[in-house]
């Protein structure tokens, strides 16, 4: 079992609002717009904030496609996080930056819902943090294999209903919208 994180200390994670990460995702002016309240309120409420950038064969470290979407830019005392997996925490040092801050509790934004969103909540819940996903500041593109389409929008649903209901021992999980988020 996961060492459970005591405290209530949030700190907000934004995962891969990258141009090249975006660029054809549901909905994407929206989700940036939310993600970019999440951080406003965040700021205001002086909550710590963590940035990923994901670094691939396709989002290469320093290119256009890497770079944060525009609008979106990080303080500079706010952490950056460079990642190679989807999830945040493999091969990177987001657990020694949560540790140093003392958060117990990850408030989660970003893209793309279906890999690196995913991935990121369930390796902090596996990891004992409590985990806020902000349900209208997530997105995906739409999934198609063959004559097999998944929607953007029902692949985004079904990670809020899923995060609503999935439970861990001593950890709380939950979905807000931007506007409602407790930091």
């Amino acid at each position: 079992m996961a060492t459970v994180r005591r405290g209530n200390k949030a700190a907000v994670l934004v995962v891969d609002v990258q141009v090249g990460v975006m660029d054809g995702t549901w909905e994407s002016q929206r989700v940036v717009a939310k993600v970019g309240r999440v951080v406003e309120r965040a700021r205001a409420a002086q909550a710590p904030i963590l940035w990923v950038q994901h670094n691939s064969a396709d989002l290469v470290l320093g290119s256009p496609e890497w770079q944060l979407v525009p609008g979106l830019v990080p303080a500079s005392s706010e952490v950056l996080i460079d990642k190679r997996y989807n999830s945040a925490f493999e091969g990177t040092q987001l657990e020694t930056e949560l540790s140093r801050i003392g958060a117990s509790r990850l408030i989660l934004a970003g893209a793309a819902t279906n890999w690196c969103i995913r991935a990121t909540a369930y390796g902090a819940l596996d990891r004992g943090y409590d985990v806020t996903l902000v349900e209208d500041a997530h997105t995906t593109m739409t999934e198609v294999d063959g004559e097999r389409r998944i929607e953007a929008a029902d692949i985004v649903q079904d990670l809020n209903n899923t995060m609503m209901w999935l439970e861990y021992p001593d950890r709380v999980n939950s979905i807000a919208v931007a506007e409602e988020v407790v930091f």
